[in-house]
């Protein structure tokens, strides 16, 4: 019998808003969160521009002991992970939470701690460097904390595949519950980039834009004058059960997470492969996974990082993977209006998929005033546009040629 996936539970922490709801209403609405960066003086990069998570109040989730040893990153990830396991109505107590586990990845783990605590062992030596340091900044104490919270004891892993991290984190829960290993488990990412040494890595390879003037308008995947992304922070998490373990307890099902694809492009470090292959191999890899054709798909949330190599690379990889029928999908990047979450991307992209199937709405793409000739396809220009969504595709493409999709379709 296969077990299907289902959606339960969804929490955010994000530029354009610290929850699940008015994270979706700000991209549907293509209200941008990005502003000049207050995090540290940035007179004198060449960025000085990104999307910082607002009105977050750590002190209101954590004790000043907890702080303590709570980076960040953490602090994003259990917040939205408490979201999600609230929305989903989960009581640990009533659940076999040996069969319950955790897979939550990061690109880069806690910098702004390791950046920290680097200064002090220079500026004052190694006996005052924090014993808080390691649990603070490795990337697998997200999942680790999550379990202690909840006392699951199930599969518990971290992932770290760049941009598709989360994606990939996502998929491999969702592959856990599907192969029997769990019937429940929280799945996403969380990032926390914006630091100089995050700033000053990516200014060298000249991968953000420098639109300073503008920040709001800075984000513009898929047009002729972009010019490079905007880098993001936050989480997003989500409650992924076996179907009928959902049912039996009375939960929401929010959607089916129905299809995974992974793929290496095999090509750079840095660059997508230019024709495409890799990220159509991984649509076409989902949609089988999910039993669907290209043809079934309404909308497809794009990586579209607002770059020139990978929205052209992209573009090219979608009239791949869906022929004919690429004319009749509706696509959009929702990092128009969030900026790059870098690691934590792929799972708020997921969010908004789910989200694009329970209002039948598909989100914009901002900022897309004149389409660049190589990328000439539907990309929802500006304006949201209702229509209806059984079957969302996300994708998430990752520095090093990561690819992972993950397909959502509605559950009647």
């Amino acid at each position: 019998m296969v077990r299907g996936v289902a959606v339960t539970g969804m929490g955010v922490v994000a530029p354009v808003g610290n929850d699940v709801e008015s994270a979706w209403r700000a991209m549907c609405d293509g209200k941008s969160g990005i502003d000049a960066v207050s995090r540290f003086d940035a007179s004198q990069f060449p960025t000085r521009i990104a999307g910082e998570v607002k009105g977050f109040a750590p002190q209101e989730h954590f004790s000043t002991k907890e702080l303590r040893r709570t980076s960040r990153f953490l602090q994003f990830c259990i917040v939205a992970s408490k979201q999600a396991v609230d929305q989903a109505g989960l009581d640990p107590s009533e659940i076999d939470c040996g069969r319950a586990g955790v897979i939550v990845g990061s690109g880069i783990g806690g910098l702004p701690v390791l950046e920290k605590e680097h200064r002090v062992l220079i500026e004052r030596g190694p006996s005052r460097v924090s014993p808080f340091l390691m649990p603070n900044m490795l990337a697998n104490m997200a999942p680790a904390r999550i379990a202690i919270l909840y006392g699951f004891t199930g599969p518990n892993a971290s992932v770290v595949t760049a941009c598709a991290t989360a994606a990939n984190a996502v998929g491999d829960a969702a592959r856990a519950i599907r192969c029997g290993d769990a019937d429940l488990m929280i799945a996403g990412g969380s990032e926390t980039p914006i630091t100089p040494l995050g700033f000053a890595g990516f200014c060298a390879v000249k991968a953000m834009s420098t639109r300073n003037d503008e920040p709001q308008k800075a984000s513009r995947p898929f047009d002729a004058d972009r010019d490079g992304f905007v880098m993001s922070e936050g989480a997003a998490i989500v409650v992924l059960e076996e179907m009928e373990h959902a049912r039996a307890r009375g939960a929401c099902i929010l959607a089916e997470l129905a299809g995974y694809g992974r793929t290496s492009d095999a090509f750079s470090v840095v660059a997508p492969q230019p024709g495409g292959d890799g990220p159509a191999r991984a649509m076409l890899l989902a949609l089988d996974d999910a039993n669907l054709r290209p043809d079934d798909v309404d909308y497809v949330n794009a990586h579209g990082t607002s770059t020139v190599q990978n929205d052209r690379a992209e573009t090219a990889a979608i009239k791949k993977a869906f022929g004919d029928s690429v004319r009749d999908v509706s696509i959009s990047s929702t990092k128009s209006v969030t900026g790059h979450l870098l690691g934590a991307a792929g799972s708020l992209e997921l969010v908004a998929c789910v989200k694009a199937i329970e209002e039948n709405v598909v989100p914009p793409t901002i900022n897309l005033d004149n389409p660049a000739p190589d990328c000439d396809l539907d990309y929802t220009p500006n304006r949201a546009l209702k229509r209806d969504v059984d079957v969302a595709l996300s994708n998430s493409l990752g520095f090093g040629g990561h690819n992972a999709v993950l397909v959502v379709r509605r559950v009647e």
